[in-house]
Order: C-alpha cells, then sequence, then structure tokens
C-alpha cells in the first residue's frame, strides 16, 4: 500500500541519557508538565504531520509506552551506531510511503510548530532541507554553505578543521525529505569518521550526488536546546515558562511579576484575569477571566470561574471546582470540591470530597473528615449554610440549606434540617482555684527533683 501526500515524523529517542543519572529516561522528564518527548509530538503534529514514528532504544519500553498512547508507532535501534543507522531503524515501518519525512528529535522540547513546517516548504522548493541556527558553541556541527545560500556540506565540530569551526552556522539536525529517497540514502551511509557512527549529516551529500539540493532554514538557538542533563532540563524549563508567560501576558492575563509564577503547558488563563506573585500551575487548571489568584497558591486539575479569589497561600487539588465569585482564602485546601457561587471559605480549612452551596459561609478551621482509612465520604453543606469555626463534618453528613453549626462542634450522622441550629459542645464547667494549685504542686514538684540530683 503507498501512502501519497502524506507528512511523516520520524522522532529519535534512542539516546541513553546517562548525564540526566535518573532511572526514567531522558525524554520523559518533564518540562512545564509535560514529557519532553510529548512536546515533540505536539510539535510535529502542529506542523501538519500524519504519522508519527519514534525510534527507541531495546530498553526504552515506557517510552514506547507513552508514545503509543499519544498514536505514535514504535521502532527499536538495536544497537547505538550513530543518528544516521536510528533514523533508518524507521523504514520497515515505513515501508510503501512515498510522502515527505521530517526527522525529528525527541529531546528537544522547544522546537516550534512553525519551524518543521518551513523545514517541509523548503524541502518542497529544492527536495531537501536542514535547519541550522548561529551559535559558537563547539558541541555543534557546522554547516558549510554554497554562495547561493544551499548547503554544501555538514561537517561534525570534532572531524572540523579550524577554518570551519570559526562558521558560526550551526546543524539543529533537522532534516526534511522524500521519504523514499531518504531511506535509499540512508542505505549508503558509511561509519568512516572519528566516531565510527552512521552520521545522519552524511545524507545531503548522498542526495548531492543524486543532484538533489539542501535548502537551509533558519531558526532561534533557544529552540534547539536538547536535554542531556539536568542542568540542560532546567534551562529548557526556564525557556519555556518564557514562553508560556509571554503568551499568557499577550492574551491581557495580569501578572505582577511574570518571572515569579510556573504554569504548565495546559494552564487556561482567560483575558483580565490577575496572577499574584510565586504561584504555580500544575496540569488541568482553567482560570476564567475576572477572577484572582492571589500569591503562592497552588493549583491543578481545577477550575475557577468568574470573579472568585483564590490565596493567598491557598491549594486547589484535582477535581476543585470554585464558582463564581466565591472566596478561598489564606491556608484553605480544597480537593474534589464544587464551592458555589458566592460561597466562602475565607481561612485554615479542608474541603474534600464535598459540595458547598451557594452563598454557604465555611468557619476558619472547618475539616470535612472524608477518609476513614479504607474508603472516601462526601459531605454536602447547602445554599446559605454557616459552618462555625472549628467544626469537623464527619462523612457521609449532609447540613441542609441555611442551617448553622455551632463553633466547636463535631457534626455526624443524620442530616442537619434545613434551617436549623446544631452544635455538640460539651457543658462548661469551672473550678475555682484549680489554676493556682497546679501551678504550686508542680512548681514544688520539680523543686524537689532537682534537689534529689
Amino acid at each position: 500500500m503507498v501512502f501519497q501526500g502524506e507528512r511523516v515524523a520520524v522522532i529519535l529517542a534512542a539516546g541513553m541519557g546517562t548525564r540526566m543519572k535518573s532511572a526514567l529516561p531522558k525524554v520523559l522528564h518533564k518540562i512545564a508538565g509535560k514529557p519532553i518527548i510529548g512536546h515533540v509530538i505536539d510539535a510535529v503534529r502542529a506542523a501538519g504531520v500524519d504519522r508519527i514514528v519514534v525510534v527507541t532504544a531495546p530498553g526504552g519500553q515506557s517510552v514506547r509506552d507513552y508514545a503509543a498512547a499519544l498514536g505514535a508507532r514504535c521502532v527499536v535501534q538495536e544497537a547505538q551506531l550513530g543518528t544516521g543507522h536510528a533514523a533508518a531503524a524507521a523504514r520497515t515501518e515505513l515501508a510503501g510511503f512515498d510522502g515527505h519525512l521530517v526527522i525529528a528529535y525527541g529531546d528537544m522540547p522547544l522546537v516550534r510548530p512553525e519551524t518543521f513546517a518551513a523545514s517541509f516548504d523548503a524541502q518542497a522548493r529544492t527536495g531537501m532541507a536542514i535547519v541550522a541556527f548561529q551559535s559558537t558553541n563547539p558541541s555543534y556541527g557546522r554547516v558549510i554553505a554554497e554562495q547561493d545560500g544551499r548547503l554544501a556540506r555538514i561537517v561534525e565540530y570534532r572531524d572540523a578543521n579550524a577554518e570551519e569551526r570559526q562558521i558560526t552556522v550551526c546543524n539543529a539536525g533537522i532534516m526534511a525529505a522524500p521519504a523514499s529517497d531518504f531511506f535509499r540514502w540512508c542505505a549508503h551511509l558509511t561509519n568512516n569518521n572519528s566516531q565510527g557512527e552512521y552520521y545522519l549529516t552524511d545524507v545531503p551529500l548522498l542526495a548531492r550526488r543524486d543532484n538533489v539540493a539542501c535548502s537551509i532554514v533558519m531558526a532561534d538557538e533557544a529552540e534547539m536546546l536538547g536535554v542531556n542533563s539536568r542542568s540542560e532540563l532546567a534551562a529548557a524549563e526556564g525557556e519555556m515558562q518564557r514562553r508560556l508567560r509571554s503568551a499568557a501576558l499577550a492574551n491581557a492575563v495580569g501578572m505582577q511579576a511574570p518571572d515569579t509564577v510556573f504554569l504548565s503547558h495546559d494552564t487556561v488563563l482567560e483575558s483580565d484575569c490577575t496572577i499574584g506573585p510565586y504561584v504555580v500551575f500544575g496540569t488541568g487548571v482553567t482560570v476564567k477571566a475576572g477572577a484572582e489568584i492571589r500569591a503562592f497558591s497552588h493549583l491543578e486539575e481545577c477550575v475557577v470561574h468568574e470573579g472568585a479569589i483564590i490565596g493567598p497561600y491557598a491549594r486547589l487539588r484535582p477535581g476543585a471546582d470554585i464558582g463564581r465569585d466565591a472566596h478561598i482564602g489564606n491556608f484553605v485546601e480544597v480537593k474534589a470540591t464544587k464551592v458555589g457561587d458566592g460561597a466562602k471559605a475565607n481561612h485554615l480549612t479542608y474541603l474534600g470530597d464535598a459540595h458547598v452551596g451557594a452563598g454557604a459561609n465555611i468557619g476558619a478551621g472547618t475539616i470535612t473528615c472524608n477518609y476513614d482509612g479504607f474508603f472516601k465520604y462526601r459531605t454536602e453543606i447547602g445554599a446559605g449554610a454557616f459552618i462555625g469555626s472549628n467544626s469537623a463534618l464527619v462523612a457521609p453528613v449532609t447540613i441542609e440549606d441555611g442551617a448553622y453549626i455551632g463553633a466547636g462542634s463535631t457534626i455526624s450522622g443524620a442530616s442537619v434540617p434545613k434551617d436549623a441550629l446544631c452544635f455538640t459542645r460539651a457543658p462548661r464547667k469551672e473550678i475555682e482555684g484549680w489554676a493556682l494549685e497546679f501551678r504550686t504542686r508542680k512548681s514544688a514538684e520539680k523543686s524537689a527533683s532537682k534537689k534529689g540530683k
């Protein structure tokens, strides 16, 4: 079967990643909450790629599992014999494919879709294309151009002479070509070089022998950062955060101190919401227009609706759904709970596996006791209910609309009826002079103990 007119990406992800010093494969380390290779897959898809093949090492089952879950096909490079050998490993998986191919790298999370798209466009004009960038970093291969701007050759830095090493146009490794031609050229690669490897960078020379010219697509150096160590992982995170913050600001999100805010790849911040300093967004967060997230709050897998105020020092865990104009204040934690419009929990409260009705007030120190060590249970708090400070609501329990819970109560069992007052305080008791007698007795005991020593 021949597939025509399609685009395919071959993502090389067979590197060992030893400099990461981690049991986790390097391409599964996360940038902005998503594995590195996930960013690469997203980018090539956004560039119009129809099919994706990921090349992995024999021990890369976790990489294969992740890539397959995203709809990619996977092949194994049985031996680490260079980038050209790795790319050629996709040949069998793409047998009969007659479209266009781009080579990408699973450890380069910052390459933009526009760069991949530009490489396809350039390849359509000349027959082949590579991506390059300006840099003086000695670890990169140098791109030697013809007078007309097309590629003459690529030379690895370790194989370059002194003059070639002065060139600042560097090879990114990304390459676009007709798939059938590419695999034919790969079959003629040799390992006659200082590393004894099959270089992908030799493919343009083989194309040139077939009178196929190679375009050079220039991109920003920041896009080309490959992650091979913890420091490079941190650098990639920093660049991704810069992009995400810039996009949020351009979308009219208010940020008092943007450099202190950490976003996830899928954070949705609507225009006119306000984000305070040192706020951290885990994955799956949506903040609606007009909401305010105050300083030092942490949010993940939750929704904050229009006009709500969160924090400072609040934590919204997965399943938190905060209604319009609701207030979640300092040191309040919310998990798997819907908080109704205009409801308030302003201090020192835990709301878990619960529903809080519109306009309800949750006093400081309130806890929904949702777990018995084996199972989770729900707490239902009705609209307009008032929960007094330092209350423990032992689930499963229902506080009906408009009911009041007296401060310091522990409520369990039957529902508290609508508009009722319920409290469980012990009767007050006073013993005259008890405190004075206690202090006197204990002081005497302490003095006697010291003399005995």
